[in-house]
């Protein structure tokens, strides 16, 4: 990962449009189908609260159809700029044939291929795709790509059982408990640190044996791992991609165009941090030292003025 090219990318972060499209796809009996567009309910109510520059479309029921995924996808692909993101969750069941993955939806389903391709198109740079459904391991090798973070509730397309992780994502976009660094912002990162936790405390608690392991990929090359950081070189593109805002911060965006930069500034900062973290290994100790001094410098000196 080139470091100019991540820096570029977090410049751009801070004055981004941010897409959201959440699908819940087929539950096949009334329980399934209550939860999926509950959740998908509750994520767009969430993402409306936290404020920002955000547009988000929820698709759920009878409107979760490919077609309405595909047309809202194209719509985003003319509309979206290189300095914004797009996050697309998708929740439900899921099947994997040994070749390609796909989530169940009225109609024809959506495979992780067609997926993909239809991300591509999208000129946003930064790009989230978290699927919760069942198999959804399955649609890590199609969706995969440079500047893409991927999150699946399931480790390979073979575990097939109704997943818990759609329920813990949700839930960690609203706890300020998933903001683990207190920066009043819940990152990508956090939230699957947070989700992948509480689906193993889920089976422990239950005495069973875990039918679903999360994984993360935002390199563009891996298989996904379910303990992303610096030392696997997994996570970097997660912790840059801000979800919701909690607090002050969401206030800040909402009503206050000099709080909103120095806030878009403080995210800049504070990623730079991260970045700079995952590169210590390649730097001197005493460059990496003189760096990260005047990174949390700026950084104090920014949330010293939030403050005021």
């Amino acid at each position: 990962m080139r470091l100019a090219t991540v820096l570029l990318l977090l410049a751009g972060a801070a004055r981004a449009t941010t897409f959201y499209v959440t699908v819940a796809g087929l539950g096949g009996e009334p329980d399934y189908e209550q939860r999926f567009s509950g959740w998908a309910g509750e994520i767009e109510a969430i993402l409306k609260s936290a404020g920002g520059d955000a547009k988000i479309e929820t698709f759920k029921g009878a409107a979760a159809t490919r077609a309405n995924v595909r047309a809202a996808l194209e719509r985003i692909a003319h509309e979206a700029k290189p300095d914004d993101a797009l996050a697309v969750m998708l929740i439900g069941h899921g099947s994997f044939d040994g070749v390609d993955y796909k989530i169940n939806l009225p109609g024809p389903d959506l495979s992780a291929t067609d997926l993909a391709a239809l991300l591509d198109r999208v000129p946003a740079a930064r790009q989230l795709v978290v699927d919760m459904t069942s198999a959804s391991g399955g649609a890590m090798t199609s969706l995969r790509k440079e500047n893409r973070v991927v999150i699946t509730a399931t480790k390979s397309g073979t575990e097939r059982n109704a997943t818990v992780f759609a329920r813990f994502w949700v839930e960690a976009l609203r706890d300020p408990a998933a903001d683990t660094d207190k920066n009043e912002t819940i990152s990508a990162l956090e939230a699957f640190h947070y989700a992948e936790q509480k689906v193993a405390q889920y089976f422990e608690s239950q005495k069973r044996l875990a039918t679903e392991h999360p994984m993360l990929e935002d390199t563009g090359k891996g298989e996904g791992v379910r303990d992303p950081s610096a030392a696997n070189r997994e996570g970097l593109r997660a912790a840059a991609f801000p979800l919701v805002r909690l607090g002050a911060a969401a206030s800040a965006i909402a009503n206050n165009p000099e709080k909103k930069k120095l806030l878009a500034n403080k995210d800049q900062l504070e990623q730079q941090i991260d970045l700079l973290k995952y590169n210590k290994a390649a730097l001197a100790p005493d460059e990496y030292k003189k760096k990260l001094t005047a990174l949390l410098l700026e950084l104090a000196k920014t949330q010293q003025e939030l403050d005021q």
